[in-house]
């Protein structure tokens, strides 16, 4: 078996929302990366870190057999938790220095199967305020070159000013 072309597709329309959204820390990108590197969960999923620009990110999941469900479909725990990584990380990058993200809340609707060689999960930032962002995550199933929109969510993002994203203190 091949391994899967993880390079990130761009799936944000020119124009869009995410073009109009200024960082507030210039090493927004080193910091989302240097975050995502710290979580053993996505590392267990097998999901990397695609596109991180100010107010987007992309998260990628290859289809793995530990991923899916008894059909043989991603299972919809990994879709949530690659929407829900997507969704943060989207936010983190138009925070702040020395403050960190968590997730508020967060609604998916899985509107198809996902089905096929990865899944792309897109965070776009919505609104952002000081304190809570809003945010849409897409999750698209890549498959024999096509792409298939099956989850969509909103998710709301607190910023926890003078925070430090490293690990919590026991």
């Amino acid at each position: 078996m091949t391994q899967p072309d993880l390079t990130p597709q761009n799936t944000t329309p020119q124009g869009s929302v995410s073009e109009a959204f200024t960082p507030r820390d210039p090493a927004f990108e080193t910091k989302v990366r240097e975050s995502f590197a710290r979580q053993p969960f996505m590392a267990t999923l097998g999901a990397v870190l695609g596109a991180v620009v100010p107010g987007r990110v992309e998260v990628v999941l290859p289809y793995a057999e530990g991923v899916t469900q008894q059909h043989g479909f991603f299972h919809g725990g990994s879709i949530g938790a690659i929407a829900d990584t997507a969704g943060g990380y989207a936010a983190f990058t138009l925070f702040p220095p020395g403050s960190t993200v968590l997730t508020v809340e967060y609604k998916i609707n899985i509107m198809s199967p996902g089905k096929g060689e990865r899944l792309v999960a897109v965070g776009e930032v919505t609104r952002a305020g000081r304190t809570l962002t809003i945010v849409r995550v897409d999750v698209y199933a890549d498959a024999d070159g096509a792409r298939t929109h099956c989850a969509t969510a909103t998710q709301t993002l607190i910023c926890l000013h003078g925070k430090s994203d490293g690990p919590a203190a026991g």
